[in-house]
């Protein structure tokens, strides 16, 4: 080389760092700007969240409320209060307070309807007997009121407010869907708050262990805010537009928080590795770019394309937690694999800055003393056993799945504790259940007065169905096929008051439902009729049951059958009928990336069967606490209710998931690396598992402290149920499936674990492989 050309050269060398120096800042800076705009962006996110969206919209349960709220006052109520007498409800100045109690709900321009015990004042017409409860001590006032789900919450919120505590001889407590909503969300937001006191010194110290440094701990702090925030900022955009449910918030933080902690310490890990055998910084974090920023890419789309999969369910609730979660992975990667990279240039060997724990680690001398090394080799000579036993395992944890109630939770979700829990408690064991959990079969415009026989006829068929207590229309009421009694009249119920028409389109409540027939059962809309049920859980198989009976009852005309029960079984159906299209969408996509990732048929195959049976042993175990009540000091104050809820679990399972294919990825990124530089099967296991155990264990013991920190803080059997069915999937995944089951099928398998047929013309290229 010429003088000339060295001066030249050396001038290249010097300027590439600056020029990469440059860049790296310039990324910093706009992944600020950016995370800047996107908090304000998010700004009123929260007030626009909703804890609906568990029904399908044009669900047949939804469209008969909307009717009976829009044309008959009748349907859901949104608050009950409870009205407690200091003596009989029907002493004089007990009706005194409950008629001022009513007439001031109704003199509010946001209430649709009021019915209570008492008439409003000013209003003639007798009391309610229905709305009187067993012991005559207490009383009912049903409200609903208009508006979207926003208006209806500050709208009993505000009566909450304004009427419960003692009201002269009365003393008023509040149920109903709203109540409990409300109730749900309190306690909630305290459970979380209290948790993350507790999470986050945890998480600070395993964050310090498992990252090694406070510099490098920093990280994915970096990352995950970044990735949360700018999710955030898109949820609040779609909420012109679409549903969003709180939930998808929830998701979206946790999973944020986990993938940037997951992405975070592969990089950084890679990086150090390069570090440590000599490379240059810029060298350092080109090679962990290729290496690892593959494995995040694959990741990130396998996760993705996972909760993608929940856009085929017409629930709002499983649409808006896939747009948050597919929104804050797609965050992730990109902060991963540009954020992160230029900050590890930025950083160098400052990186391992601040180890406090320095004087606890003691690395191996070389790859192979490592502790995940030889338990690898411990797996490699026994796989049989390994293998048969870890399946054994899991299989016998997985048996409670065949024993699962599928239903929903009702206000039994909150603790025993909880006021508005008394308060549904007394409502339940008071006040007639047939009224309380009736369905309602409407019959849109159908004309009673032309085709009463043919009315009183369809009344006699329902009530002969199985579970059916009474039915009452406005022919009259009906039990076991007869008439008991004649209709009571066609006009306006005594004690109702009328603000105008209710607000269509809402979710049935699940409390406090109707009590009691009310309001006219005929109108210009059409015919309705008041079913009562014989069963103490309507949110429940039997539930479902019935619905199916009564929908199969011939009917005089087109019939909508609503009601808590109805609504759990257009959900269940909603689920069960798109279930195989979304397992089927999950399969084949995390199938073909990682079959292009790995080149190999048989590796896709085992991640896909093994973390389908560590999820299944997961949710046998949910099943057994939170459904048949063992362990049940886990629950606290709070009574395992005999059903597994329809939904939460596929919420949480759907999360597990796409968390349990990361730690795959992890794990498989150096195992097939390592054989392609040439290492038997056995081997690369062994020098995989070594490279990655630690950090995908470390990855799961965060986000599990996390999780059983937001479960043991939390007073709901909903927060408890995601918290543990969480960490203890995570937890299982990493231990026993990625670190006994993963490398004993491995090396039964041999050879077959890299067959791709057709494609592998040549030897490949990790040469003759072994057993």
């Amino acid at each position: 080389m010429t003088p000339g050309n060295a001066a030249r050269a050396s001038g290249t060398a010097v300027r590439a760092p600056r020029a990469v120096a440059r860049a790296a800042w310039a990324v910093v800076l706009v992944a600020c700007l950016a995370g800047a705009l996107a908090a304000l962006g998010a700004r009123g996110l929260t007030d626009r969240l909703t804890q609906g969206g568990w029904t399908p919209p044009r669900a047949e349960s939804v469209r008969a409320d909307a009717l009976l709220a829009e044309h008959f006052r009748a349907g859901s109520p949104d608050l009950v209060l409870l009205a407690t007498g200091t003596g009989s409800v029907d002493a004089p100045d007990a009706v005194r307070a409950g008629r001022a109690v009513v007439s001031r709900l109704a003199s509010d321009p946001r209430t649709a309807w009021v019915r209570g015990y008492w008439p409003a004042d000013g209003h003639r017409g007798a009391v309610l007997p229905e709305l009187r409860g067993a012991d005559g001590r207490r009383a009912a006032v049903l409200v609903r009121f208009r508006g979207d789900e926003q208006a209806v919450r500050a709208a009993a919120r505000d009566a909450v407010d304004r009427f419960t505590g003692r009201t002269g001889p009365l003393r008023l407590s509040a149920s109903g869907e709203s109540a409990v909503r409300a109730e749900t969300e309190r306690l909630g937001t305290s459970g979380l708050r209290l948790a993350e006191l507790v999470a986050v010194p945890l998480v600070l110290v395993l964050l310090l262990w498992a990252f090694g440094s406070l510099t490098a701990a920093l990280l994915p702090v970096v990352v995950g805010v970044l990735a949360v925030t700018g999710t955030m900022a898109f949820l609040r955009l779609l909420t012109e537009v679409a549903t969003v449910s709180v939930f998808a918030l929830n998701i979206t933080t946790a999973l944020g928080f986990g993938l940037a902690v997951d992405f975070g310490l592969l990089m950084v890990s890679r990086f150090r590795e390069e570090l440590g055998g000599g490379a240059a910084t810029v060298d350092a974090v080109r090679r962990a770019w290729r290496t690892a920023g593959a494995a995040v890419a694959c990741s990130t789309a396998v996760v993705a394309g996972s909760l993608g999969a929940l856009l085929v369910f017409p629930l709002p609730l499983l649409r808006s937690i896939a747009y948050g979660g597919v929104a804050v992975v797609v965050s992730s990667a990109v902060g991963a694999l540009l954020v992160l990279p230029a900050l590890l240039f930025l950083l160098g060997g400052r990186v391992n800055r601040y180890d406090v724990f320095a004087r606890l680690r003691r690395p191996p001398a070389q790859v192979t003393a490592g502790a995940w090394y030889r338990l690898a080799q411990w797996v490699t000579r026994h796989p049989l056993r390994v293998a048969a036993g870890t399946l054994a395992l899991l299989l016998a944890m997985a048996f409670p799945l065949t024993q699962a109630r599928f239903g929903m939770y009702d206000d039994r979700v909150l603790p025993r504790s909880s006021p508005v829990a008394r308060a549904s408690q007394e409502l339940r064991s008071q006040f007639t259940s047939e009224a309380a959990d009736a369905a309602t079969v409407v019959l849109p415009a159908f004309d009673a007065g032309r085709s009463g026989a043919a009315l009183d006829s369809y009344a006699r068929r329902l009530s002969l169905v199985p579970d059916v207590r009474r039915v009452s229309t406005a022919t009259g009421h009906y039990a076991h096929g007869r008439r008991l009694s004649a209709p009571t009249g066609a006009g306006r119920d005594a004690g109702a008051t009328d603000r105008g028409a209710g607000a269509p389109g809402r979710d049935a409540g699940t409390a406090g439902r109707e009590i009691g027939a009310a309001g006219r059962f005929t109108g210009p809309a059409g015919t309705w009729l008041s079913v009562a049920i014989a069963l103490d859980a309507p949110l429940s198989p039997e539930g479902i049951r019935l619905t199916e009976r009564l929908r199969a009852v011939a009917a005089p005309a087109p019939v909508l059958i609503g009601g808590p029960a109805a609504r759990l079984a257009d959900t269940r159906r909603a689920l069960a009928d798109r279930l195989p299209l979304a397992a089927l969408l999950v399969a084949t996509t995390s199938f073909l990336l990682l079959l292009g990732y790995t080149r190999s048929v048989l590796v896709p195959l085992k991640a896909l069967l093994l973390n389908a049976l560590g999820l299944a042993a997961t949710f046998g175990f949910l099943v057994a606490v939170f459904q048949q009540g063992h362990l049940s000091a886990l629950l606290g104050d709070v009574t395992a209710t005999g059903i597994t809820d329809v939904v939460v679990p596929s919420l949480m399972l759907c999360v597990a998931f796409g968390l349990s294919m990361d730690y795959e990825v992890f794990l498989l990124s150096r195992i097939v690396e390592e054989h392609r530089r040439g290492a038997a099967t056995a081997a690369a296991v062994a020098l995989g598992l070594q490279r990655t155990g630690r950090l995908f264990t470390s990855a799961a013991l965060i986000f599990a402290a996390v999780m059983v920190c937001l479960a043991a803080s939390s007073s709901l059997i909903l927060l408890k149920l995601i918290g543990l069915g969480m960490a203890l999937a995570v937890l299982l995944d990493c231990t026993v499936v990625r670190a006994l089951l993963v490398p004993a099928v491995m090396r039964l398998l041999g050879r077959a674990n890299w067959w791709l047929p057709r494609l592998r013309s040549r030897r490949a290229p990790g040469g003759e492989d072994t057993r």
